[in-house]
């Protein structure tokens, strides 16, 4: 019988806690599914890597290993799910890898396909709606808002194109009438202050800060809900806004679990596929 396995890759965490709650769920689940395919775990993050390696012994595989490994022990049939929650700088460590062994290493694999990240099709072509499906998604574990509250998701953002996501985020929750819902990133645009501006002219009182990141590790304990002066609650509180933290990440909500289930059979039906794959 053609050995057959699934690689799930994340960015990785060093929070134990975190790792069981918000990759493991999610690698649960699509064991759960898929139970004829042997499942991995990869991570992207070197740092995350050899900080798990130094402190607990624990050895977890990068991409390229954890496709190398299979390779080695004769898979046949692979499928990589990231994650990820958006198409960008780690997303593209894996997209890279999966090409070299499509287009390199001869006959490795009668079978290698990529399923996509969290946020990536916005609906055209046939292709599904993510945002509109992540949306559905997080309104499972929105607390009811009263007139003068609202909520403020903290994403990663960064210098890669892929991460105008955020600010597409923001544009579908206002069409999906999320009107008290705002999306900032910690290292990208939207930033905060463009966030604090809205809510003052909104003349919100009370904000509840959650993490749209897979998992609640470094920045959303810091970052997002720390006490140094320049974290998000501090800066809320300083600009006059009652602070609540969700410190929880999009893993422990089951319906982005399902999500990542679905775009994984996506990749296997070809639907929504990336077109990289070799059969």
């Amino acid at each position: 019988m053609m050995k057959k396995a699934i690689v799930v890759v994340s960015f990785g965490t060093t929070y134990q806690e975190g790792l069981r709650l918000n990759i493991e769920s999610v690698e649960n689940k699509i064991k759960a599914n898929f139970p004829e395919y042997e499942v991995r775990r990869a991570f992207t993050s070197r740092i995350v890597i050899k900080r798990l390696a130094a402190r607990d012994g624990i050895h977890i595989d990068t991409e390229t290993e954890a496709i190398q490994r299979l390779e080695d022990e004769g898979y046949k049939e692979v499928y990589v799910q990231p994650l990820h929650v958006v198409g960008g700088e780690e997303f593209d460590k894996i997209k890279k890898i999966v090409i070299q062994y499509i287009h390199g290493h001869q006959k490795a694999f009668d079978k290698l396909v990529i399923g996509r990240p969290l946020l990536y099709y916005t609906g055209q072509e046939d292709r599904p709606d993510d945002y509109v499906e992540a949306i559905e998604a997080l309104t499972a574990q929105l607390p009811n808002v009263e007139s003068q509250e609202a909520i403020v998701f903290m994403g990663h953002g960064g210098v890669h194109p892929a991460n105008t996501a955020y600010a597409a985020l923001q544009m579908k929750m206002e069409e999906a009438g999320l009107n008290h819902v705002f999306v900032y990133t910690v290292e990208g645009f939207p930033p905060l202050e463009s966030v604090i501006a809205k809510l003052k002219k909104r003349n919100i009182k009370k904000v509840t800060l959650m993490p749209f990141m897979l998992v609640a590790g470094d920045h959303v304990n810091n970052d997002m809900a720390g006490d140094e002066e320049d974290s998000a609650k501090s800066q809320l509180v300083k600009a006059g806004f009652t602070v609540d933290v969700y410190l929880h990440g999009l893993g422990e909500n089951t319906k982005i679990q399902d999500l990542y289930v679905q775009h994984l059979k996506d990749a296997m039906s070809q639907k929504a596929g990336h077109g990289m794959c070799k059969h």
